[in-house]
């Protein structure tokens, strides 16, 4: 069942999506706007891919009897909500998502992004998995499984993405939102390789090296690039043949854009050398 949806708004979209009767869409806690009273909403700790147990004894048993194959079911269930409640917390995600199904005929239900910018309907068709930046991810069909896909130590602690990307697999429709304005790219387009400010990222298709590089060496002009550049001392590098989006704004510009209307310093005598990036 196709998810009918449709992208409104201008300086700060949102996802106006129309229910049949049954199905589901889950958002992250905090991205809900509205829906029609017809549109149940109930919120768990586990997402969709958390370890479905059921209640099937292994060998095709009903778990009956002693209740062994119930019981292990239920357990495995607790230890897969366990292990993505875990992986959430790690990634600083909301520990909890909210499910919205429409009963008793077609239902409406809004969601809407934390800052001004635009959204994206993607598509997944079982095949290529999708990775998204923390906080880009918005809503998706039941059929869509979420993960979290862990960044190797060196690239988290150098990469503006943190230690940690959202993982969507299956087939069905994400939304996802960013900051400013989306513009697609496409490593394979520029000779198989593109580099990019670490906090303009915001999803990528499966398929996709990321990576993340020194700016320049640690001489005069590598200096003057990290410290009076504005990006620090490293670029995300995304390599390979397969859509990239990437946002128009990060929070740390937005912030400093504020600290700067304000009366505050833009970005203080070392610019960027010591700036946290965030998506």
């Amino acid at each position: 069942m196709t998810l009918r949806q449709e992208i409104v708004g201008n300086a700060m979209q949102m996802a106006v999506c129309s229910l049949q009767p049954g199905q589901t869409v889950y958002c992250e806690a905090g991205k809900f706007l509205f829906k029609t009273s017809n549109v149940t909403m109930e919120t768990r700790l586990s997402g969709p891919g958390a370890g479905s147990g059921g209640g099937q004894a292994p060998g095709g048993g009903n778990g009956g009897g002693n209740g062994g194959g119930g019981m292990g079911g239920m357990l495995r269930q607790a230890m897969g909500t366990a292990m993505q409640v875990g992986q959430r917390a790690l990634a600083g995600e909301s520990l909890a998502f909210q499910y919205f199904t429409s009963t008793g005929g077609e239902g409406t239900v809004g969601f809407a992004g934390v800052l001004p910018g635009e959204m994206r309907a993607l598509e997944l068709d079982g095949g290529r998995a999708w990775f998204a930046e923390k906080d880009a991810f918005v809503a998706a069909e039941s059929t869509v499984e979420f993960g979290i896909a862990f960044q190797g130590g060196r690239t988290g602690r150098s990469g503006g993405e943190g230690f940690v990307l959202e993982k969507f697999t299956g087939r069905g429709t994400v939304i996802i939102c960013g900051a400013g304005n989306f513009i697609d790219l496409n490593p394979a387009d520029f000779g198989g390789r593109i580099e990019v400010d670490t906090g303009c990222i915001v999803a990528f298709e499966e398929g996709i090296q990321y990576g993340v590089q020194r700016i320049g060496g640690l001489n005069r002009q590598g200096l003057m690039n990290a410290v009076f550049g504005g990006e620090g001392l490293s670029l995300a590098t995304l390599e390979g043949d397969g859509r990239v989006i990437l946002q128009s704004l990060t929070m740390e510009g937005l912030a400093n854009a504020l600290k700067k209307a304000q009366g505050g310093d833009k970005q203080g005598p070392t610019g960027g050398l010591f700036s946290s990036r965030a998506g």
